[in-house]
């Protein structure tokens, strides 16, 4: 098994770097957190041009079929340039109207996630009971533990925060709003859902780590202590090296989980990704001194990312549970 990217899927995820690299991310960032989604939205059409949003869809919905390993790529991009939003709840919900077989609901919201035209949030059985960024999406899905599926009403309560000012959490309302389905299938295209959603999670921690160990390196060749960069001290080449080890080892993770999409890969991913990933923080936060934890420093958007991704559809322990089943006999 070749757990490399083929030359289309490299030039694919260089295309989304070169992209976002431009793209002015950390004040779109910036300004999520603070309610305004302008930015957000614009960079949202302007990854849907690059076909990213397709791969979660059908053709027959204008994607381009359900493409886990290349949407795993895209997403560690996203995670290398800390791109705001629902991404990976709005992925998760074209897999799960995908998997629901329901032609009029496919037909009624796919194409609008498709072209970048609109944001989804989403809350499963087993997942949070906060959607994320409902303020900023067109419409929230939630399936109960009963296997119904709802067009969720007005979120209750104010939007909170996370560690992550960017992650803007709220309460679908408990009752009312469209019933669109119910019974076994929508279990069934939620339990799917809920897997693609821990992928793309991981590739985003995957994304987050590289982008955190990448600034740190570029820091201490800079910074000196007596006359010499610190770079240059044997303590820290050690804590750089820990880092870049936890998240190559996590990489190859990604890729099986994507192949397979079983539910013990999948959270196997998770697990190394959210814990590599929030090894780089902690690296990038000792490394950088006080400076780090200043706001205006753009370190401190990948900074706070890292434990509420690490968190997100599936905590470590959740994760390292979920393993466990996989190998235990019956």
């Amino acid at each position: 098994m070749r757990f490399l990217p083929t030359d289309e899927q490299s030039d694919f995820a260089r295309t989304l770097r070169s992209l976002l690299g431009s793209a002015q991310v950390p004040a779109a960032v910036r300004a999520w957190a603070d309610g305004e989604h302008g930015p957000g939205l614009a960079l949202r059409s302007r990854l849907a041009g690059t076909g990213l949003f397709a791969l979660a869809a059908p053709e027959s919905y204008e994607g381009v079929g359900l493409l886990p390993l290349e949407l795993a790529l895209g997403f560690v991009e996203l995670g290398r340039a800390g791109v705001p939003g629902p991404v990976v709840e709005s992925a998760a919900v074209s897999v799960l109207l995908s998997e629901l077989g329901d032609g009029a609901l496919a037909k009624r919201f796919l194409p609008g996630l498709v072209a970048g035209g609109s944001w989804a949030a989403l809350t499963l059985p087993d997942g949070s009971p906060y959607a994320l960024d409902a303020d900023a999406a067109a419409h929230c899905f939630t399936v109960s533990a009963a296997g119904e599926l709802r067009l969720a009403g007005p979120a209750s309560g104010e939007v909170l925060r996370s560690t992550d000012p960017a992650r803007r959490l709220s309460r679908p309302a408990a009752a009312g709003g469209e019933l669109l389905a119910a019974g076994p299938a929508v279990v069934r295209a939620a339990g799917a859902a809920g897997r693609w959603a821990r992928l793309l999670t991981a590739a985003q921690c995957l994304g987050v780590g590289e982008a955190l160990l990448e600034r740190t390196v570029g820091y201490v060749k800079q910074r000196t202590q007596f006359g010499t960069p610190i770079g240059s001290f044997q303590a820290v080449k050690h804590r750089l090296a820990d880092t870049l080890l936890a998240l190559e080892f996590a990489r190859p993770l990604v890729w099986a989980a994507a192949l397979s999409l079983a539910p013990g890969d999948v959270a196997a991913a998770k697990l190394r990704c959210g814990e590599a990933a929030y090894r780089a923080a902690m690296t990038a936060l000792q490394l950088h001194g006080a400076v780090g934890y200043t706001e205006e420093l753009d370190l401190s958007l990948w900074l706070r990312k890292a434990r509420p991704l690490r968190n997100a559809w599936g905590t470590p322990s959740e994760c390292r549970a979920e393993v466990l089943r996989s190998v235990t006999p019956g």
